[in-house]
């Protein structure tokens, strides 16, 4: 093997994080160093010898030469052939690049780091471009957060000597402004990145909505301006305004692919618009419905524009009760469909009952509902009138009226629907079976709380789980819990 690799700055960044996490405390120095030299030499009789490898053929254990040795002088023990015992020894310096690069992609970031000064070969491994494509900066406030933080001191020299080689990136924080703020300033350095796909992703809210908007802005501008290749961006729950969308599109408008900016204040419906107009590569696209609009659709569906995939829209009421919701035209959702006849449209609800007036009057193309609060039958009925290509409906609370006649509805409309999950709703025991058996074995997923299936006189509960699970071809239970 070859000699032991020099640290550089990141593997020494790494491995004295590691050791002043571990570091002992001053008054069992004694003990401590006496229990740190019994652990060492445990794991230093498990490793491998210099050039050997130790691996098990037919049942039997090959650990070197001395263990080969013993086995000729023992009669009792078969010996291995010459063949065999040759391909059990392997120079692990001597592996090629791509497979120790494929292992050290499983490792941990410290772990890595100390792999890498094994030898050289594995040090130069350390520092292939690839193994830095991808990074996930993970920020938490250790007294707030029982998640591991990347280490300051780590970053700083990532961002120094593996900036350009960067391409996925994303950032976990927690609910702490200042681990937001730390991701800003990591944002603010990445000047000469090719960055492809950015996720800001916050674990509690609020984290980047504290953050002053100006800071915000200022550190993901200098990553729309620099990247200029950027494919895939999730920014849900950030201060992102309208300009900085501007300067999005000026610099990847060949590029972006899919968008994710759910729960964005400050964004308007034409910096939405600026991005459809000007990205015509766009397939993902997720939205606050309030930025939903008829120009929006149009400009979706065309020629030079590209079939969208996925439309992803979250309807969250912001002030209960006194929110008004606007109606989308038919004629603009048929273009949508029209230009791109495969995409799925995906609805997520958060309203009360009053508030849903504006939904579903009309043939509305959506393919997938979640309905995260209580839903009246009246609205139930119209998606079963209006809504043939669902394919998918969650329906967390509903009421004290049975839901038979929207169910069949449903199941006599939506001929594509393959799930269903229902939550604190009524049905009964009959309408549900002639709910399973019109739409058949096409309903792949079938979640139902027990305690909605009402007992009548045709039907108990021991008995319809048989003649439910005759109607899908499969054994099917109700559920005792959500599992959606």
């Amino acid at each position: 093997m070859g000699k032991t690799a020099d640290l550089t700055d990141v593997q020494k960044a790494v491995i004295d994080t590691r050791y002043k996490e571990d570091k002992p405390q001053k008054s069992g120095d004694v003990t401590e160093k006496r229990r740190r030299t019994m652990l060492d030499a445990r794991e230093g009789s498990g490793r491998m010898k210099r050039g050997r490898l130790t691996v098990t053929i037919d049942s039997q254990v090959v650990e070197g030469p001395k263990r080969l040795k013993k086995q000729k002088t023992d009669s009792a023990s078969p010996t291995l052939p010459t063949s065999q015992m040759q391909s059990c020894m392997l120079d692990w310096g001597s592996l090629p690049h791509h497979v120790v690069l494929h292992v050290f992609q499983y490792l941990t970031l410290v772990d890595r780091a100390r792999a890498s000064s094994v030898c050289r070969r594995w040090n130069e491994v350390f520092h292939i471009p690839e193994l830095w494509r991808k990074f996930e900066f993970e920020l938490n406030q250790p007294a707030t957060s029982y998640l591991k933080s990347t280490h300051p001191d780590l970053i700083q020299q990532i961002i120094k000597k593996h900036a350009d080689h960067l391409q996925y990136v994303s950032f976990k924080v927690d609910s702490c402004t200042e681990s937001a703020e730390a991701a800003c300033d990591i944002l603010s350095q990445l000047v000469n990145c090719s960055i492809k796909t950015l996720g800001l992703i916050s674990t509690a809210k609020p984290s980047f909505m504290n953050v002053s908007k100006s800071h915000f802005v200022s550190a993901l501008t200098v990553v729309f301006v620099n990247s200029k290749s950027l494919s895939s961006i999730k920014i849900d729950d950030t201060p992102v305004d309208d300009p900085s969308l501007k300067v999005l599109v000026a610099n990847n408008s060949d590029t972006l692919k899919l968008l994710k900016m759910s729960s964005c204040p400050h964004v308007s419906p034409a910096g939405i618009l600026c991005v459809a107009d000007q990205c015509h590569g766009l397939r993902e696209l997720a939205l606050n419905y309030h930025l939903l609009s008829d120009e929006l659709l149009l400009a979706l569906s065309t020629e030079k524009h590209v079939r969208l995939e996925h439309l992803r829209i979250d309807v969250v009421s912001e002030n209960p009760g006194q929110t008004q919701f606007h109606t989308i035209k038919k004629k603009s959702w048929d273009a949508l469909i029209k230009h791109s006849p495969k995409v799925n449209i995906v609805m997520y609800f958060f309203l009360y009952e009053e508030e849903f007036d504006a939904f579903f009057r009309e043939e509305t193309p959506v393919t997938h509902l979640y309905f995260g609060r209580a839903v009246s039958k009246a609205m139930l009925g119209r998606i079963g009138m209006n809504c043939p290509r669902l394919i998918e409906l969650v329906v967390c609370a509903n009421g004290l009226q049975p839901l038979d006649d929207e169910l069949i509805r449903i199941a006599d409309r939506c001929k594509n629907l393959t799930a269903i999950g229902l939550g604190e709703c009524e049905v009964t025991c009959s309408a549900f079976v002639e709910f399973v058996k019109m739409c058949g074995r096409r309903l792949t997923q079938l979640s139902i709380m027990e305690e909605v299936l009402i007992p009548d006189n045709k039907y108990n509960l021991e008995q319809i789980h048989c003649e439910v699970s005759k109607h899908l071809g499969r054994m099917w239970f109700p559920d005792m819990m959500p599992t959606w």
